[in-house]
């Protein structure tokens, strides 16, 4: 039960964050690392989809404002995904721990786009693009690690999962709060330099 927990709960985290690559990562995880994954992620038509538009995402996702705009398209659909992951990992459970699993999965997906659009969307009204690239880059490893974490130690994933949503949650937090700061600095900066006009 716990390691079916972990699992559950390991790919909802890491759909909220990049679906495509959960998805492409369970699959490759099957299919060359012997790992217990239904069959549909071992299909090469899935595969070459998921595939294709994890690399959509992968570019689309390091490029300021672009971003936020996927992800507010994807505010639905990274959960629903989750969702539909957790119900294919469940498939031999009862429907009480399919239904509970699905609910777990959906809601930490939900939780974790949140931290991500927020945070990112932060992240924008930095005047650089080098940060966006590295806090991209960083989400891309942490569904990597947590998939992995998932599939090899569901227990651990269960623990790591609950520590990212603290820490998830405290960082977006500091992130509002520092670009509260600076859009503040900047609107206090523009109005000094209109009234410094003659």
């Amino acid at each position: 039960m716990e390691g079916l927990a972990g699992l559950v709960a390991g790919v909802g985290y890491a759909s909220g964050l990049n679906l495509y690559a959960v998805i492409v990562l369970l699959g490759l995880f099957g299919r060359f690392a012997g790992a217990d994954v239904p069959a549909v992620f071992l299909r090469t038509d899935v595969l070459a989809i998921a595939g294709a538009l994890f690399l959509v995402e992968f570019v689309v996702d390091k490029i300021p404002y672009l971003d936020d705009a996927w992800d507010v398209v994807h505010t639905a659909i990274r959960p629903l995904g989750a969702v539909g992951v957790a119900l294919l990992l469940t498939g031999d459970a009862t429907a009480w721990q399919q239904a509970g699993s699905a609910v777990a999965a959906g809601g930490l997906a939900t939780v974790s786009h949140l931290t991500k659009a927020t945070t990112r969307a932060a992240v924008n009204t930095s005047p650089e693009p080098f940060t966006n690239t590295a806090v991209s880059l960083g989400e891309d490893g942490i569904v990597a690690f947590v998939v992995w974490l998932a599939v090899t130690n569901p227990v651990l994933a269960l623990v790591t999962v609950g520590v990212l949503l603290v820490v998830g949650t405290v960082v977006a937090l500091l992130v509002l709060r520092l670009a509260r700061r600076t859009w503040r600095r900047w609107r206090e900066q523009r109005r000094g330099d209109r009234e410094v006009r003659p």
